[in-house]
C-alpha cells in the first residue's frame, strides 16, 4: 500500500504536467489497480491467519503479488516510456489477478 500510494502522489504531483492525457490516465489505471489488490494482499494476510497453513491462501497471494508486477508494473512502464510492446503484458497481470480472488474466494469458502 505504501508504493501505491507513493506512487499515486507521484503521478498526480510528477507527472501531471510531462505526460498526456491519455498516458496520465494508463499510470492511474496502474494506481487504481496497485492499491486495490494491494488491499488484496492484505486480506490474504488476515484471512491466512484463520486458515493457516492453506495451499490456497499462498496461491491467492502471489497471484496478486504477480498480478501488481505484471498489470500495474508494465502499466507504469508503458505510461512513462511508451514502449507499446509492453501492453502485451498488462493482461497476464490481469489474469493473475482473476486467479488471486478466485483463489482466494475458493479457500474462504472451503472453511465454510
Amino acid at each position: 500500500m505504501f508504493l501505491a500510494v507513493a506512487l499515486g502522489a507521484f503521478g498526480a504531483h510528477g507527472l501531471k504536467n510531462k505526460l498526456t492525457t491519455d498516458m496520465l490516465a494508463i499510470y492511474n489505471t496502474a494506481v487504481h489497480y496497485h492499491m486495490i489488490h494491494a488491499l488484496g494482499l492484505i486480506a490474504v494476510g488476515i484471512v491466512a491467519q484463520w486458515l493457516a497453513g492453506s495451499t490456497m491462501i499462498n496461491w491467492a497471494g502471489w497471484s496478486f503479488f504477480v498480478g501488481i508486477l505484471f498489470f500495474s508494473g508494465s502499466l507504469y512502464i508503458l505510461s512513462v516510456t511508451g514502449i507499446k510492446w509492453l501492453g502485451a503484458i498488462t493482461p497476464i497481470g490481469g489474469v493473475a489477478f482473476l486467479i488471486g480472488w478466485l483463489m482466494l474466494a475458493l479457500a474462504v469458502w472451503k472453511q465454510g
